[in-house]
């Protein structure tokens, strides 16, 4: 397909506009959907970029003075949240444009849901029916903007936030806060760092080879898993290898955005875990879930087994087995540089139990395709310590 080709405008699940140069569009976006005074949330890192600054510039010439709001942590917490909502109403704004990975994304939605509520963020957790307790007329709109392939966080309808009281990553959900336009520019991504582009593009892959696997039933979700894993194993390495690659930019935030829409079918034991290291050790998550994955994988096979071959048959790798998928995966870490265990990244083995605890609890793990309990977590997660991808655990 020819890179010229990869533009145009969808609505799947929100309104998409996509392409090079598409973040033009974005004060003709925010008027669109009645904002005009938006507070701009990004983390630090992005805030500095030229990108934010150019961003502000625009919506100031417009007649759309925006107020910037950064305080975010890599792993964000119930307070940055609180912080970014202080900023909101004193800002006197109207609509939040949310720009950046995952954090920013998530942070941004946070905020854009708790603007006017009563209650404290947790008693949004995405337990049951919590969401009806939210004032919907309260919820501001959301424009977003990734300058990731990772996350997908723009097409959801919750962010991950910490508790930090507790130590534990908690889901808020509404169905509002779906944004309600989402700009893919993969000339926003071009300046992301190889590790950086590695990692949150294998938590797309995670997204959806953890969709595909769930046993829930859901075709449509499924069938956009399928083409997601091959979206990202042909463009990854293209994408980490050379940042400049604007076909590769684009098609890996197409495949991040599909992961994101086809995780409604549910996720699994890699996010399960993921979610608990990254509160504990304020790891990165992709970086984990891109970990994780091998492990995870050889501990369900008995029950993914057939879908991973299908999965296979369509990667066209020349053999279908689970086997050769799984080698696969461990080459194409192997060739982003993905570290193989989980003591590159500081987990300690006396935090186990702990972890396993943690992981059962974590609402991912209802998608897992075996149930695990706390024990059978830890000693998944003592095996991804270790290194030992290789035996699986009856």
């Amino acid at each position: 397909m020819e890179y010229a080709e990869l533009t145009g405008n969808w609505n799947y699940p929100n309104a998409i506009k996509a392409g090079a140069g598409s973040v033009a569009a974005l004060p003709q976006l925010c008027r669109d959907r009645g904002i005009s005074k938006p507070l701009l949330v990004t983390d630090p890192g992005v805030s500095a970029l030229p990108m934010t600054a150019s961003m502000l510039e625009s919506l100031a010439e417009a007649g759309l003075p925006a107020v910037l709001f950064d305080a975010i942590k890599l792993n964000p917490s119930g307070a940055n949240v609180e912080a970014g909502v202080e900023v909101y109403r004193k800002g006197g704004c109207d609509g939040v444009i949310a720009l950046g990975g995952g954090s920013g994304l998530d942070v941004g939605k946070a905020v854009a849901l708790m603007a006017a509520q009563r209650l404290p963020i947790w008693e949004f957790e995405d337990v049951g029916d919590n969401w009806t307790k939210a004032d919907p007329e309260g919820i501001a709109p959301v424009i977003a903007i990734p300058t990731t392939a990772g996350t997908g966080s723009e097409v959801g309808r919750a962010s991950v936030i910490t508790d930090e009281a507790q130590q534990v990553k908690k889901i808020i959900f509404h169905p509002l806060m779906l944004p309600k336009a989402v700009v893919l520019d993969p000339e926003l991504t071009v300046g992301l760092p190889a590790k950086l582009t590695a990692a949150t593009g294998m938590d797309a892959l995670s997204h959806n080879l953890e969709a595909l696997c769930s046993p829930f039933y859901h075709p449509m979700a499924e069938g956009i898993a399928v083409e997601g894993c091959r979206l990202v194993g042909r463009y990854l390495p293209r994408a980490t290898a050379r940042g400049d690659d604007l076909e590769a930019r684009m098609q890996m935030l197409v495949a991040s955005a599909m992961g994101a829409t086809a995780f409604q079918k549910g996720l699994g034991g890699m996010h399960a875990l993921a979610h608990s290291l990254g509160a504990l050790y304020d790891a990165h998550h992709g970086l984990l879930n891109a970990i994780l994955m091998p492990y995870v994988l050889k501990r369900n096979q008995s029950a993914i087994e057939e879908r991973i071959c299908r999965l296979a048959r369509y990667l066209d790798l020349g053999d279908d087995s689970f086997e050769a998928f799984l080698q696969w995966v461990l080459d194409l870490r192997r060739e982003l540089g993905i570290p193989h265990d989980l003591a590159s990244v500081g987990v300690r083995p006396e935090d186990l139990e702990r972890i396993g605890q943690m992981s059962e609890r974590d609402p991912s793990a209802a998608g897992n395709p075996v149930a695990l309990d706390a024990r059978q977590y830890a000693e998944l997660c003592a095996k991804a310590l270790a290194g030992d991808h290789q035996n699986k655990q009856e």
